[in-house]
């Protein structure tokens, strides 16, 4: 039996960590955390300074069970959780739980998994730093007590079920906040002017550096450019140089993996982790930028080696953020000479990304020459502007260059290339010159990495926080992620070439959202109440200054119970305060009007399950009910938008002498021909789908039944054997059943299909947890 018994969270950390120590090392896992708070209201004695009550969770009794035999046989524990505020914790649970002994159990900390790394932990081992486990305690508790007596409030006074949570809440008003900001916009038009000259078989393209705000002004520009004759007026050469950008923190990798690899937030965090277990990456939750002097070396090797010196620059990198911990390191590849990683594509992907920013963090400038072109029009005192840049000196911009959320908008405005030669004075040829209606754009929905930035910018949340409270949101359909189509728009677009002058109406696609978060009707609603009933709650600078007191907690300079008793007690009181606020105060519907054809209100409002519109006031007993569309908001639908819906549900057509029928319903829209039904897509609208369009989908939805239906049994038609995403199993009632690789689907009887229900193996307990997040 082994001596020595290291304690990690994950077993595939575990399985590398084991393969660096001898012997006389044992290495375990505990699964992540092994006890919390209890659900109900027993779990914090608010009366006695809110002492915590812990228990082990029902999935981890078992972990536990072998831990303690292991522990028993081992001269010294090593706790090796992560060298964070919940690794801390976690140790310190362990300890609880296992009963053991200040003198025979050391705590132990790496940010990589590398042979090195572990061997110095063992050497310079700790006690557990009960600042940090109070800071975590302190979230943890406060989080309860927010979203334990919130929950409820919103359950009497808006909707059952709901729930509210202290930083996800503010991370859903970003989201409503914005969503207002661009219902408000007003577009307005303008018309920009681009140019194109041939030069001696190249392009050179041009554009007039002030926008028309007139159709008249931008047509009598152009028409008058027809006698004109143009000139190179002024050229001008400046030397100019890029810098690289810093490492990686949580939320820089986050943000750069989602504009570059389109990982979710939470993608990342996983890819990530599993690239740390693995020990090819040092820790994945830091908001330091700092690399180690051994990193810079082992940097300057690789670059020296693959580039030349002359592309090496050493760099020191420091964190803007208050609260970094400069000790900890940035996100770096534990070994520069290692350029591939991981076990698929992704985390090759992701490891590449990693292995270039840090790489081009030392490396040096890129120098270039840009160059700015006037043109000179002969018959007016506006003039025409280029630009070209030349790259003199690669630099970092040989390995990577990071990317910015507004790339895309930059490459539609203008080309910033190579340039043809130019002299002064040198006359052009004009190719043709376009006045295009152009339109001001609303501010951008944020994305899931822009929403980090902005929690990151305010102070909201820390490294750890990011990517649970984005999926937490989602999770409770405050938030839904998604790709939206634009609406058609017409601009006109004016051209003079070969001397003839013409307008035209086009069509363009405004307003289509790639990947975007957009608030549900139901946030709307909680946002506003927290707004008004919890400002505190809610409040971004609140939120900010409660985090700053964490890291305070955790640095010893604050007493955690103080903390929560400060923000508790007006807090509670609040609580009880709203208990007077009656539910039809709430911000959750709106008189639209009255419906023409019987003169009765027309309500928009939150139901049970969605948001509506209703025919008739609460105690007319004929109301008629129709919900709303995706992307129609309470705030905002028209009156003329909800008579629109009344006409669902609609008749389509007939199929097989059966109606065929279009309507929304609680998931969605649908179409209902002979008692089943056929979800609709985005590019179907159930107020406009044909009669063959809905025939297509019902033939298209049996074909794909007949695919997934591979046997039932005259016996007990309930139990099915059917194809699914991961090969055949057994269906019956409302529970999945596995079929072993050594059984045929098809060639089961009834007997052994029975045989296998009743003999399923039972689901290993412990062996998924909730990950540490």
């Amino acid at each position: 039996m082994s001596k020595n018994l290291v304690i990690v969270e994950s077993p595939a950390k575990a399985k590398t960590i084991e393969g660096y120590l001898g012997k006389d090392f044992k290495v375990a896992s505990s699964y992540g955390h092994v006890r919390d708070l209890p659900k109900g209201d027993k779990a914090i004695d608010i009366q006695n300074r809110f002492k915590p009550t812990y228990e082990v969770t029902a999935d981890k009794k078992e972990v536990i069970k072998n831990l303690k035999n292991l522990v028993k046989n081992a001269e010294t524990i090593y706790l090796a959780s992560d060298d964070d505020r919940e690794g801390e914790a976690i140790s310190w649970h362990l300890k609880e739980v296992l009963k053991l002994k200040d003198e025979n159990t050391k705590r132990i900390v790496f940010r990589e998994i590398t042979k090195n790394a572990i061997n110095k932990a063992i050497e310079n081992p700790r006690m557990i730093d009960i600042d940090l486990v109070n800071a975590q305690q302190a979230r943890r508790i406060l989080d309860r007590l927010v979203g334990f007596e919130l929950s409820p409030v919103l359950w009497k006074k808006v909707k059952a079920g709901l729930s509210a949570g202290r930083v996800q809440s503010v991370a859903v008003r970003f989201i409503v906040d914005r969503e207002r900001e661009i219902e408000k916009f007003n577009t307005k038009s303008a018309y920009r002017v681009t140019a194109l000259f041939d030069v001696k078989g190249k392009t050179l393209h041009a554009e007039l550096p002030k926008k028309f705000e007139k159709q008249e002004d931008a047509e009598a520009f152009l028409k008058s450019c027809l006698e004109a004759e143009y000139a190179i007026q002024n050229l001008e050469k400046k030397p100019t140089k890029k810098t690289p950008a810093a490492p990686f923190t949580t939320s820089t990798l986050q943000q750069e993996a989602s504009r570059k690899l389109s990982f979710s937030v939470a993608q990342t965090m996983s890819v990530a982790q599993k690239l740390y277990e693995a020990g090819k990456i040092t820790y994945m939750r830091t908001d330091s930028v700092n690399l180690s002097d051994d990193a810079m070396a082992s940097a300057k090797q690789e670059i020296s080696h693959a580039f030349g010196n002359e592309f090496h620059k050493a760099r020191k990198f420091t964190t803007k953020s208050e609260g970094a911990q400069e000790a900890h390191e940035a996100i770096r590849p534990t070994d520069f000479s290692q350029a591939e990683a991981g076990t698929d594509r992704n985390e090759q992907r992701l490891y590449e990304l990693i292995w270039k920013r840090a790489i081009a963090s030392q490396m040096a400038d890129a120098e270039l020459e840009k160059t700015s072109v006037t043109i000179s029009i002969s018959n007016s005192s506006e003039t025409l502007a280029a630009s070209g840049e030349v790259i003199k000196f690669e630099g970092f911009l040989k390995v990577y260059l990071e990317s910015t959320d507004e790339d895309e908008e930059d490459e539609e405005n203008g080309n910033k290339g190579l340039l043809p030669p130019l002299t002064i004075g040198q006359a052009l040829v004009l190719n043709e010159m376009k006045a295009k209606e152009t339109f001001t754009r609303p501010p951008a929905r944020y994305t899931e990495a822009s929403l980090v930035k902005k929690l990151e910018e305010m102070g909201i949340g820390r490294p750890s926080t990011y990517a649970p409270t984005i999926s937490t949101i989602q999770k409770r359909n405050y938030v839904i992620k998604e790709s939206r189509d634009g609406t058609p728009r017409k601009y006109v677009e004016m051209r003079i070439k070969d001397q003839s002058f013409e307008k035209t109406e086009k069509t363009e696609n405004a307003g289509s959202d790639k990947n975007k978060l957009f608030p549900t009707n139901i946030a709307m609603v909680v946002n506003d109440f927290l707004v008004e009933h919890f400002p505190t709650v809610i409040d971004f600078k609140f939120t900010a200054k409660v985090e700053k007191e964490f890291d305070e907690i955790a640095h010893g300079s604050q007493n955690w119970e103080d903390m929560i008793d400060n923000f508790y007690g007006k807090f509670h009181t609040r609580v009880e305060e709203t208990a007077n606020v009656a539910r039809a105060d709430v911000n959750s519907q709106r008189e639209l009007g009255n419906d023409p054809a019987t003169g009765k209100p027309v309500i928009t409002r939150l139901g049970k399950f969605g948001p509506l519109v209703q025919i008739g006031d609460q105690e007319d007993e004929n109301k008629q009910f129709a919900s709303l569309k995706k992307g129609q908001f309470i705030e905002s639908i028209t009156l003329e938008d909800a008579l629109e819906l009344f006409k669902l549900p609609r008749e389509v057509g007939a199929f097989e002498d059966k109606k065929i029928t279009a309507a929304i319903g609680r998931f969605g829209p649908y179409i209902r021909h002979d008692g089943n039904f056929v979800s609709l897509g985005k590019e179907h609208d159930p107020l406009s789908i044909t009669e063959q369009e809905a025939i297509k989908l019902i033939e298209d939805k049996r074909e794909a039944d007949a695919k997934k239906h591979i046997k039932t049994f005259d016996e007990n038609p309930e139990i099915q054997i059917l194809n699914g995403r991961w090969g055949p199993y057994i269906k019956f009632g409302k529970n999945n059943f596995k079929i072993p690789k050594t059984k045929v689907a098809e060639e089961l009887s009834y007997s052994e299909t029975i045989e296998l229900i009743e003999n399923q193996p039972e689901k290993k307990k412990g062996r998924f947890s909730k990950k540490k997040s």
